[in-house]
């Protein structure tokens, strides 16, 4: 296998989901986990693409395999435990590394947290994920909020699983720090309402 191009830390429904779509696509990437059951679930229902991926067992192991600048995608609560997380990942990156929240949050949190990780010379990236875990498994809609650089060095990524719609794939820069999470939140008012 390559180099990963991007890390997946959290293997939940949608974590999990994600990655399977992103080694479906031929996109080389790193998976862990905070406990080692959801890595080996993982590894089995990823055995078609296996190629593609590389299980590790601890953040520290996933970050280490990452080529800088890193992509480290996190599929994990968006409140306590991501704050958590970022203490824990921060002094483990590099100048120029991302973090994307691929989680439901409060944009006004992902904001504080870009400014966060800013003072580390680190990028943070909310990226709204549409469509739950069927999207996510086979193109979900993306809403980024983030610096111009992460999206150039994402948007490749997020092109190739993203859905379609009329050729071009559903996966955008909405702006900085919080606003992919500002057009989530409003998406999910919308389709909640109309539901």
């Amino acid at each position: 296998m390559a180099d990963p191009q991007i890390g997946i830390y959290g293997l939940g429904t949608m974590g999990a989901a994600l990655a399977l779509n992103m080694a479906d696509k031929g996109i080389d990437i790193a998976v862990s986990n905070r406990s080692a059951g959801p890595i080996a679930e993982f590894m089995t229902r990823a055995a078609p693409f296996a190629a593609h991926v590389t299980a590790l067992g601890t953040l520290e192991e996933l970050i280490a395999a990452l080529p800088r600048p890193r992509l480290l995608l996190a599929m994990i609560p968006s409140t306590g435990p991501m704050d958590d997380f970022l203490a824990q990942v921060i002094p483990l990156l590099a100048e120029g590394d991302t973090v994307i929240d691929a989680g439901n949050a409060d944009f006004h949190a992902t904001r504080a947290r870009s400014a966060l990780l800013a003072e580390h010379g680190l990028h943070f990236v909310g990226l709204g994920v549409s469509g739950g875990e069927e999207g996510a498994r086979h193109g979900p809609s993306m809403m980024f909020g983030g610096s111009e650089e992460s999206w150039v060095g994402l948007q490749p990524i997020l092109s190739r699983i993203a859905a379609q719609f009329d050729g071009a794939p559903c996966a955008d820069r909405m702006g900085p720090d919080g606003a992919g999470h500002f057009v989530k939140t409003v998406h999910n008012g919308i389709e909640y309402a109309d539901m």
